[in-house]
């Protein structure tokens, strides 16, 4: 388990904590521009969806580990042909920008690619466990949430005290070594079966056949959009309008990320106690009520505080939908529904980022007030429903065909 699915799965999270808050305050530093920061921010989502529309049916065709070996290393590749192109450009001029707007799409593409693989694997040792999916969930949110720890914070003090090209030379270094520690093969028990079940139409069928999943995924659409939200506007909020430094609003998300794995922490032992969906519904409310009160903040340490409560319920949320997911999805088309589901909750980033591209700083606040009220009916919506499809939900999914339990 450590060596398979644990190891692997903390090298690539560094590597995608990185380029999720690491590249957006790279462009903000190379461009100097809010705007052109919001829109590296939606360049970056974008692919993202894109991959999606492959990455699950080629995990459900070609396994786990081809995907997840030839992501990370394409990802290092591209990240080091960046670094040396900076390290020969000046700040603000068009090749820079140009540099790293390319950067961030690309890097991207590739770094969903390796995430859907690596979830898959973590889906097949959560269905392994069986009652104990929760903690196998818990403890891979654990190691994303360790990285975002660490990955906001070391992207910051590497952009402001090492500069551009160390940076991003130490985000190669966790794509090559989560290439070198790939999982061991995942594959669909049926090979033609496989074929024919992967792609996005049969993993849409298969997400609408579940609706406790799909209420639930519903509701953190709206959340995310919330969430999509803040993490865009960060950069620009923290650095421009506050005037704190690229590594302030990197510790941001690195103290959010404590919060987060603490909440997660706790989630193990409260959902074996009070059950799945009152721990959901407690990390909702604490989201929601968290982005309200954000939007009337205008000082660093409230950031701070406030992105690490709402981080906090979104990791208890997190541990909800995994475990749901692990447990209801049918492991022939695990991928392909696994892929349709994040690229739902994903919708809402790009959109984000282009909201801040285009808005003035100063009304940042009042797009932050409507996306939080969006953001407690949709999650309080989802909840009424799943109180009563959960109960209804006493087994998982059965297995593929030709399989025992």
């Amino acid at each position: 388990m450590v060596r398979g699915v644990y190891l692997p799965r903390g090298a690539d999270a560094a590597a995608f904590s990185m380029t999720s808050y690491g590249i957006p305050l790279l462009v903000l530093a190379t461009t100097g521009s809010a705007a052109l920061t919001g829109l590296a921010f939606a360049l970056a989502w974008i692919p993202r969806l894109g991959a999606f529309t492959v990455a699950g049916t080629l995990v459900d065709r070609y396994g786990t580990s081809r995907v997840f070996r030839v992501a990370c290393l394409t990802r290092a590749v591209v990240v080091l042909v960046a670094a040396a192109l900076l390290a020969g450009l000046a700040e603000g001029t068009q090749a820079a920008t140009a540099t790293v707007m390319v950067l961030a799409a690309l890097t991207g593409a590739l770094t969903e690619s390796s995430y859907v693989a690596a979830e898959t694997v973590g889906g097949a040792a959560s269905r392994a466990a069986g009652t104990g999916a929760h903690r196998v969930q818990s403890v891979l949110l654990g190691i994303d949430q360790s990285a975002m720890l660490a990955g906001p914070a070391l992207s910051g003090l590497l952009l402001e005290h090492a500069g551009p090209a160390t940076m991003l030379g130490v985000l190669a270094a966790f794509s090559l070594l989560a290439a070198a520690l790939a999982p061991g093969e995942h594959l669909a028990p049926d090979g033609a079966a496989s074929r024919k079940s992967s792609g996005l139409r049969t993993g849409w069928v298969t997400l609408c056949s579940l609706p406790a999943l799909t209420w639930l995924v519903a509701g953190l659409i709206v959340s995310n959009g919330a969430v999509a939200l803040l993490q865009a506007a960060m950069p620009v909020m923290v650095v421009t309008e506050l005037g704190r430094s690229s590594a302030d609003a990197g510790l941001i998300w690195s103290a959010a990320a404590l919060a987060s794995l603490l909440a997660i922490t706790a989630c193990r032992n409260a959902i074996d106690r009070w059950g799945l969906w009152s721990v959901g519904a407690v990390a909702a409310a604490t989201a929601a009520g968290a982005t309200l009160t954000l939007a009337h903040i205008s000082t660093y340490h409230g950031y701070v505080l406030l992105i690490a409560v709402l981080m906090a319920g979104e990791g208890g949320l997190a541990v909800v939908l995994r475990t749901l997911r692990s447990h209801l999805i049918p492991a022939h088309s695990f991928g392909s529904t696994l892929a349709v589901t994040i690229l739902l909750l994903l919708l809402p980033y790009p959109a984000a980022g282009l909201l801040v591209a285009t808005l003035p700083p100063s009304q940042l606040g009042h797009a932050i007030t409507a996306a939080a009220i969006l953001q407690a009916l949709g999650l309080a919506t989802a909840f009424t429903r799943l109180r009563t499809l959960l109960a209804l939900t006493t087994q998982p999914a059965g297995p593929p065909p030709g399989e025992e339990l």
